[in-house]
């Protein structure tokens, strides 16, 4: 039970470093779009998704699959991401 909960703490605690990163990243965004420097479009992101998407959603079942669901990995997810 030690190493779901280890690992529990450093994905709660990166999980929590990225937030922070990606809400930083949107909201420089939303200025650059706000002011006009930048234009947000939707047909190049479909297309990305067309391509990309299927093959992502499989790497995340598998990663999915991988981690071992636990109540010692969600108490690590909780603490790392409350104290990390």
């Amino acid at each position: 039970m030690a190493i779901p909960f280890i690992l529990g703490l450093i994905v709660g605690f990166l999980i929590k470093k990225s937030l922070k990163k990606a809400l930083i990243i949107g909201i420089i965004i939303a200025a650059v779009t706000y002011f006009g420097f930048f234009s947000l479009s939707l047909d190049g992101l479909e297309d990305i998704i067309a391509q990309y998407g299927p093959m992502s959603v499989h790497y995340m079942v598998l990663l999915l699959g991988m981690l071992p669901l636990s109540v010692g990995l969600i108490i690590g997810l909780a603490i790392g991401f409350l104290f990390g």
